[in-house]
């Protein structure tokens, strides 16, 4: 009888627990089709396929990602509004990309500024992707690589 009342007092607390974290009925996660392949940002750092992080330090990153204020200059673009059901539709089993606050010493390692001289360059205006995913799931796309100087001209 006391492991019921120990369960029956804990059910109510894991219940809590998701809604507070809004795990119990998540929304869509973003997405984007990339190469033939989706990418989209993980639920949990365990099931992501690759890791980022983000440093306000523009010397400690291995990739500079620009934002933009024209969709003509970047050369990701990511404009939606939050009415649309094809929002963040990704088809077929997509790779996951996670924002950690603790990477390993081989994740990449985003700066993301306005500043010039970025690997990246992105225009976000969606009411479902923020800065960093966006900048993120670009990465994830080259797979955490920077691009050649070359390339980014």
């Amino acid at each position: 009888m006391l492991r019921f009342g120990i369960l029956a007092s804990a059910v109510p607390l894991v219940l809590a627990g998701l809604f507070a974290h809004s795990e119990l009925l998540p929304g869509p996660k973003p997405c984007i089709e990339a190469g033939g392949s989706s990418l989209q940002i993980a639920e949990a750092p365990w099931h992501a396929d690759l890791q980022v992080a983000f440093t306000e330090v523009p010397a400690t990153a291995t990739v500079r990602v620009q934002i933009v204020e024209s969709a003509e200059t970047a050369d990701f673009v990511m404009v939606d509004g939050a009415d649309s059901t094809d929002a963040n539709a990704c088809g077929g089993a997509p790779r996951f990309v996670a924002i950690s606050a603790y990477p390993s010493a081989s994740a990449p390692i985003i700066y993301l500024s306005t500043d010039g001289g970025a690997d990246y360059r992105i225009f976000v205006r969606s009411k479902t992707f923020s800065l960093r995913e966006a900048a993120a799931l670009v990465v994830g796309a080259n797979g955490g690589r920077a691009r050649m100087a070359a390339a980014s001209l």
